[in-house]
């Protein structure tokens, strides 16, 4: 196989979840780049529009299919709907997710089980309906999106690391659970990357400046930078990896 041919990924169906923007969206258009038709998902209708159009316009095959994961009902029509149009799956990358800094005592019932379900149950649905898909095929992708908060602490963040850990550990199972079906299952955790989700805790700029200073570039990650794993992780040429959590951080977990 040529150079070129381990990084295509012509002829495959991708679904991206969080793909309206930020990551999810450079994922999307990196993998529609590649040769992927790309299925982009998320709960903003508009938002996962315009990305499509934007993909397009720029060569790339995506479409537009707005479900909330958290939705089991929703989910699963999703699926009948890829498994309908397009004859299964290859490639699915849970990215999906939500924030809420504070201290673990200020956050009522609710909330710890809303922050639970996006997190980490809802990649679990995604991640059982992809695979009964992809077992058809005895092939296929599994990518979930966790962070280095999923093996790094820091104060007033307790929910929001502990599904991380979770999906980790949701990875790794998964690796076992579908490898001898040809499904390999691999995680990417992102350091601070400069999205729209952070643009609260980035707003003072010595929180900012304290950030980057702490990767070894000295800067924090630019969105597209995290294209490149995906598609790998993706492509033929990570064919034998799996269980593996890529991180892409500029070297921020292992400085002291």
């Amino acid at each position: 196989m040529s150079l070129a041919g381990l990084f295509s990924l012509a002829g495959d169906i991708a679904l991206v979840t969080g793909a309206g923007r930020g990551l999810g969206f450079e994922i999307a258009r990196a993998m529609a780049a590649a040769g992927a038709t790309v299925i982009l998902s998320g709960r903003d209708a508009d938002r996962l529009g315009q990305a499509a159009d934007t993909i397009a316009n720029e060569g790339g095959k995506a479409i537009a299919l707005p479900f909330d994961m958290t939705d089991a009902e929703q989910t699963r029509a999703a699926f009948a709907a890829i498994a309908r149009d397009h004859g299964g799956l290859d490639i699915v990358v849970s990215n999906a997710g939500m924030r809420n800094r504070k201290p673990l005592e200020q956050f009522s019932d609710a909330e710890l089980s809303e922050m639970v379900e996006v997190n980490l149950v809802a990649t679990y649905r995604l991640a059982r309906e992809a695979a009964r898909l992809m077992r058809e095929r005895q092939k296929g992708r599994l990518i979930i999106v966790t962070s280095i908060a999923g093996h790094v602490a820091r104060p007033n963040d307790a929910v929001y690391a502990g599904c991380k850990h979770g999906l980790t550990g949701m990875m790794r199972a998964l690796a076992a659970e579908y490898g001898p079906h040809g499904i390999t299952s691999n995680a990417i955790a992102p350091g601070v990357f400069a999205t729209e989700a952070n643009e609260a805790l980035l707003a003072a700029p010595e929180t900012a400046a304290a950030l980057s200073g702490r990767s070894f570039l000295g800067r924090l990650g630019r969105p597209a930078e995290i294209a490149g794993a995906a598609v790998f992780l993706a492509s033929p040429a990570a064919s034998f990896i799996t269980g593996h959590v890529l991180t892409i951080d500029g070297g921020l977990t292992a400085k002291m």
